[in-house]
């Protein structure tokens, strides 16, 4: 079948952002000497910069004037196309001292590099492990948490030792506020390491939490795009709300965290609740009618395969709805925990709230991590592992199901 429309990444953007314009754009504008002021002339380090979310903001630091710009990431096809992508645009890339290094930031040769390169003033850290799906078993768990984590403190106490990173920002997740999830908490033990471990007494460190990144490097919506090209059903859950924002809108929320956040704050974007946050379903719907095809939904992933190629001969397609029931998903986004008080952000596009530091430094839980995820052998189940986290993370209620997305179209 030939589906009416091919995929225009502008359009399709409107279609379920409900926009055509970047809502972060006024403050772009307004900000855009003081965003010049902060970025330019300086050394910038982006870690995880080849993804979407760093990629976006990489190609918006590259327009700031920094003396140097260079990239980290492991994924060595990603910095080729962040590469080729810069370079082909209409302006080109104006940074001379351009680089990228496909380095796991949490390795060694990581700390040789910060250990000989000219201080970075500026470093921006998008390393993450950032599915749900992740927290499926322990083995998935443990990479989970060393990645987000336990590297994330030793790449901390690099920069520090180095003389790296006067200003430091690190993403982190809406899903770090009230978690239910292993990633979520995960994420908000990341926030701990940001701002309270290897910090310079000069040192100034932001965050942001936001929501879902339309078409996302392994987001669901890419999702529909590659189950339509793939002649395959799409999937959605049921009853369960999403905010989302365009890749250039989340490269925009970070440059501004980063550049122009105050000491202390994470950051995050005023969305409205009543008009933003969308039901996946609807979501899904909206992009087979852009296609050109009806939806037609199903219960299991059995009967939506078998009817798809009776209903793509009538431009109609299966969507699958499934009940949220696996481990550690929630059924709407929120920015603000519970124990958290919303501060002025000095921005109108960013609310942001003050970081409140958790008892999982001080309770020895991070260090707990460390050992876990360097040990070979030994025995260690993923409920310890859960208790500890949930000891001293401040509204954490671990939702356990015992099904995993792994189980699911």
């Amino acid at each position: 079948m030939i589906l009416s429309r091919s995929f225009d990444p502008a359009e399709l953007d409107r279609v379920v952002l409900g926009r055509a314009e970047s809502q972060f754009h006024p403050d772009i504008a307004q900000r855009w000497s003081d965003l010049q002021h902060a970025a330019g002339g300086r050394r910038v380090l982006v870690v995880g910069g080849a993804g979407t979310i760093g990629s976006a903001t990489t190609a918006l630091l590259s327009r700031l004037g920094p003396a140097a710009l260079h990239v980290v990431d492991q994924s060595e096809n990603y910095l080729a196309e962040l590469v080729r992508e810069l370079r082909g645009r209409p302006e080109g890339l104006a940074v001379t001292d351009f680089r990228t290094l496909p380095l796991d930031y949490g390795a060694p040769v990581m700390g040789r590099f910060l250990e000989d390169a000219e201080p970075y003033d500026l470093v921006l850290n998008f390393a993450a492990l950032k599915h749900v799906r992740s927290e499926k078993d322990t083995y998935s768990l443990l990479q989970m948490l060393d990645t987000n984590v336990v590297r994330h403190a030793r790449f901390k106490h690099w920069l520090q030792r180095h003389g790296h990173a006067a200003r430091y920002f690190a993403v982190s997740t809406d899903k770090a506020a009230n978690p239910t999830s292993l990633m979520g908490a995960s994420k908000r033990l990341m926030e701990d390491v940001a701002f309270d471990m290897h910090v310079p007494a000069d040192g100034l460190v932001s965050s942001a939490r936001f929501a879902n990144v339309a078409f996302s490097n392994g987001s669901l919506l890419q999702g529909f795009l590659y189950r339509l090209n793939k002649q395959q059903p799409l999937a959605a859950p049921r009853d369960t709300r999403r905010y989302f924002v365009s890749q250039e809108e989340s490269g925009e929320i970070c440059t501004l965290s980063a550049l122009l956040g105050q000491a202390g704050h994470v950051l995050f974007p005023r969305l409205d609740p009543e008009t933003q946050l969308q039901p996946l379903q609807q979501v899904a719907e909206r992009v087979l009618e852009y296609c050109g095809l009806r939806p037609e939904a199903f219960e299991t992933e059995s009967d939506a395969r078998r009817a798809l190629p009776r209903l793509a001969a009538e431009k109609r397609w299966p969507l699958l709805l499934t009940p949220l029931d696996t481990s550690g998903e929630k059924p709407y986004e929120e920015f603000v925990g519970t124990d958290e008080d919303v501060v002025e952000s000095g921005l109108e596009t960013l609310g942001a709230v003050r970081h409140v530091p958790s008892r999982a430094i001080g309770d020895g839980v991070i260090d707990l991590l460390a050992r876990a995820t360097a040990a070979e052998s030994g025995t260690l189940d993923k409920r310890s592992i859960v208790d500890a986290i949930q000891s001293v993370i401040p509204g954490f209620s671990h939702r356990e199901t015992g099904k995993n997305l792994d189980e699911r179209l």
